[in-house]
């Protein structure tokens, strides 16, 4: 045989012999023949977002507008001139020690701590039952109710204080101590009842049907399975209630007496008397007292556990 005769013939689509180019398979168009597409520009990495500035703006000018006049206050009570200066001239502690030793400060600061502790003991002995009959009764009206006790956080403190004074001190002839615990007691209200409620809302009503399926009498099931888990709530609706009740003017300014004066109008009224560091080292040591309340109640509650049902 041959050298000519043992070769194959060539097979379709192989290999051409005269130009060493490969031959389209039948049916399929020429890959060769098309052009080579353009190759697309490679998109330029986009620039990290670093947040919304609008926003952190006006957060740190809200923290600015906060804090800024506080530090203010702190370094003018260390002063050691006689006026309210700053920056303040030198540092002394003598503000301080007279502070402490001025006796209308320290009586009004007795009878604030006792209207305050008083008004949320009450506050809270009625806002919780109140808080159970809501959620967990059958009342008819029952968002009615809870908007009665929630009114105080909108009607202002002055028209309420007014209605107090015509109603209580001028037509039943209450004492004026008496009228102002009870109107920081209404305006204590809406803590108790809606932090209070906030917890209770979030707490599971099968453990007290639990409680209750096991023999457990309705005061039993209260003392051991509601009251722990209402424990947050009600903590931090005292310590709301306390705060606003020490710090409140409005009411107090109207409701008050010579015999019983809360610490923040006096503060006020010395003010408007005298000019000297005196009430800057009073502020200042307010300042610190609630910095120290503010830290126990972070070790042992958390400020998670305080607020965090507060907006739920």
């Amino acid at each position: 045989m041959s050298q000519t005769d043992s070769q194959a013939p060539a097979l379709p689509g192989g290999p051409d012999q005269t130009d060493g180019q490969p031959r389209a398979l039948p049916g399929r168009p020429d890959q060769s023949s098309r052009p080579a597409r353009p190759r697309r520009p490679a998109r330029p990495a986009r620039a990290p977002r670093t947040g919304k500035p609008v926003a952190s703006t006006l957060a740190v000018a809200g923290y600015v507008v906060m804090i800024v006049p506080i530090l203010f206050v702190v370094a003018t009570a260390f002063t050691g001139g006689r006026t309210l200066t700053f920056p303040p001239q030198g540092l002394s502690l003598q503000w301080f020690e007279k502070a402490v030793a001025y006796e209308p400060f320290t009586g009004a600061l007795v009878s604030s701590l006792q209207l305050a502790v008083l008004a949320t003991l009450i506050a809270l002995a009625v806002g919780v039952p109140v808080t159970l009959a809501i959620h967990r009764g059958r009342l008819p009206g029952r968002g009615l109710i809870e908007g009665m006790f929630l009114s105080p956080l909108i009607v202002p403190e002055l028209v309420v204080g007014l209605a107090l004074y015509q109603q209580l001190m001028i037509g039943f002839g209450l004492a004026n101590s008496t009228t102002l615990l009870i109107g920081h007691t209404a305006l204590m209200m809406p803590y108790a009842v809606r932090v209070t409620g906030a917890s209770l809302a979030l707490a599971d009503p099968s453990l007290e049907e639990a409680a209750r399926g096991l023999g457990a009498g309705p005061v039993r099931a209260f003392f051991t399975v509601t009251l722990p888990m209402l424990r947050p709530g009600i903590f931090s609706a005292a310590l709301l209630s306390f705060v606003t009740s020490f710090n409140n003017v409005p009411l107090s300014l109207l409701l008050q007496s010579r015999d019983f004066r809360t610490l923040p109008v006096t503060m006020l009224d010395y003010v408007q008397q005298s000019y000297d560091p005196m009430v800057a080292a009073m502020a200042t040591l307010i300042l610190v007292a609630t910095v120290v309340v503010a830290v126990v109640a972070e070790r042992t509650v958390g400020f998670a556990q305080i607020f965090g049902g507060i907006n739920k």
